[in-house]
């Protein structure tokens, strides 16, 4: 297995571009993406190795296939996929690529963050996953289909909670716990 040290980050970005400025920066889930980039450039320790880092930009004009090497290129540089679902998230075809790679040829974990909830009740109740969280599943059904394949790790956004999930081991491709899904318990 190849030094896999990177936190992959998968998130919706409106396909083609934006051809405004902003560009990716205007999808709503991308701002996650870069919010992670943020924590770590105000704190080195903060535990995001950001695997988009590692290799070549992905540019707006680029084939399709060419856009395909390159995330398969960061995900084998890859310990983990954080994927960011949210209500804006949409089935991309970018997606549905990083996720089929991501778990069924790479065997990853999956941190998933979800932005529009901030406690660990919004994630978790006593009677199990809220129906809120399983609605939003249902926007990328090729990770509702195939997170069992993997660990997965649900995790509302809180930073304090996001660290925790980054340095926890068991979501690690090298020391994956056992598949399934897994959540913060309830205070």
């Amino acid at each position: 297995m190849s030094n896999r040290t990177a936190n992959y980050a998968a998130f919706y970005v409106a396909e083609p571009f934006s051809e405004s400025n902003l560009g990716a920066n205007a999808t709503p889930d991308f701002f996650y993406y870069n919010q992670l980039r943020a924590w770590k450039g105000a704190d080195s320790t903060f535990p995001f190795v950001d695997a988009h880092a590692k290799t070549y930009n992905v540019r707006d004009g680029s084939e399709w296939e060419t856009l395909k090497r390159r995330l398969h290129n960061r995900l084998d540089l890859s310990k983990n996929i954080v994927l960011f679902l949210s209500s804006n998230t949409k089935n991309s075809q970018a997606l549905r690529e990083e996720i089929d790679y991501g778990i069924n040829i790479k065997g990853l974990p999956v941190i998933v963050i979800y932005p529009d909830f901030k406690e660990k009740a919004d994630i978790w109740c006593s009677t199990g996953m809220q129906k809120q969280v399983k609605d939003l599943w249902d926007k990328l059904p090729k990770f509702r289909d195939n997170m069992d394949k993997v660990a997965t790790l649900h995790v509302p956004y809180k930073k304090a909670l996001i660290t925790s999930a980054l340095e926890d081991t068991d979501f690690k491709v090298q020391t994956m716990t056992k598949t399934g899904p897994y959540h913060y318990k309830l205070d």
